[in-house]
């Protein structure tokens, strides 16, 4: 009896000491928990598919000891990437002082290919403390692409080359090689660079972004308005569209001939010809207020029939009747006449040249005169010439 209560007692005492080792054990363990801290103030974001999440977080030593701390991921869904970093360098394990902190970088990466919902994944500093994470995925990822300019509309005169700067961005999980097209109008001409070249097509890697230069050239004869140029790059499993505007401003182009083309003419001395011109607009908007003017030789004149155009629509032809007075004292030879037709936007001038010859009337004249010269000089020489 006296052995079994003995027994006991030393059981008892045995049981007494374990459980005061437990509580100091667990009271040492509970300290050495708590003196390391992980830190991040974005506990919970939400993300689109695709997206990249840079945390910052601190790890922070409350002890009064140095701490060599094991950081590790654990929970982070199949197909996410991660890399963990601190000084630019990638990490498994920090040392931090007593009463200091740590800087982590971790950058997680959410992939397209993905499901609408909320993700939970933590960070582990193996042995102290857990920091719990949560990514709302804000939609399902698919197979997209992005086509996007930050300028889109351009104006400018139909003999302009309109530049547009455009981002073509592979949202898909693959490498994709988009060909580039455009349905623009009947004879307008559209070219793609990327890097400087011409192009067709360019190669973009998954969830990156090309820089692409699209350069638009409308026909030379348009008329002023807005026109929609759409662009499209598409591959097997992914397309986009962008559109385009041009907006093409008036142009101011007239031109001043004859009917025939031919820009010369005869007349004689103190004569006149009365020449038919034609006034065509050859821009891309309408034209009023044409007057017509002239630079002419001293003691020539030009009369204009009208002298003045109201209006001509783009494309419009009118006549114009130019009488042309040259001089009584012009001497046969060729003159030039600068006939001109001038609006403020717009002035166009024609060289016409006139050939002088001498009239009938004077032609008989000096024809009469050379015989009176001739004659007299017979006359003194039949007188004279016997002496």
């Amino acid at each position: 009896m006296k052995g079994f209560l003995l027994s006991t007692s030393t059981n008892r005492f045995i049981l007494i000491m374990i459980h005061i080792a437990w509580i100091n054990a667990l009271g040492g363990h509970t300290a050495h928990a708590n003196s390391v801290a992980l830190y991040t103030p974005y506990t919970e974001l939400s993300v689109p598919p695709g997206e990249s999440i840079d945390y910052s977080i601190e790890v922070i030593n409350n002890s009064g000891s140095i701490r060599d701390v094991a950081i590790s991921l654990s929970g982070l869904p199949e197909g996410w990437d991660y890399s963990l970093k601190s000084g630019g360098w990638s990490i498994g394990k920090i040392s931090v002082l007593p009463g200091e902190k740590k800087s982590l970088s971790l950058k997680v990466e959410v992939p397209l290919k993905i499901e609408k919902g909320t993700y939970n994944f933590k960070v582990i500093a193996s042995g102290f403390t857990v920091l719990p994470l949560t990514i709302n995925v804000s939609e399902t990822g698919t197979f997209r692409t992005e086509f996007t300019s930050n300028q889109a509309n351009i104006e400018g005169h139909s003999n302009t080359t309109f530049t547009y700067n455009a981002k073509l961005k592979n949202m898909t999980a693959e490498p994709q090689l988009y060909a580039l097209r455009s349905n623009a109008p009947r004879g307008w001409n559209v070219n793609f660079k990327a890097n400087g070249k011409q192009v067709s097509s360019v190669n973009v890697e998954a969830n990156h972004t090309q820089d692409l230069t699209i350069e638009v050239n409308p026909p030379s004869k348009i008329k002023a308005d807005t026109y929609k140029i759409p662009i499209q790059a598409y591959t097997n499993a992914s397309s986009a569209d962008l559109e385009l505007e041009t907006v093409i401003k008036g142009s101011y182009e007239m031109e001043l001939t004859t009917p025939t083309g031919l820009l010369s003419s005869n007349i004689t001395s103190g004569g006149e010809k009365r020449v038919e011109l034609l006034v065509r607009n050859t821009g891309s908007s309408p034209i009023s207020g044409i007057k017509l003017d002239r630079k002419v030789p001293v003691d020539w004149d030009v009369i204009f029939e009208p002298n003045e155009i109201s209006s001509l629509e783009p494309g419009e032809n009118t006549k114009v009747f130019a009488t042309i007075k040259a001089s009584s004292r012009a001497i046969p030879g060729d003159y030039m006449a600068t006939l001109e037709a001038h609006t403020p936007e717009v002035t166009e001038r024609a060289s016409f040249r006139v050939s002088v010859k001498t009239s009938m009337v004077m032609g008989w004249f000096g024809f009469t005169v050379i015989l009176v010269v001739l004659g007299g000089i017979y006359h003194l020489f039949q007188k004279y010439g016997r002496r």
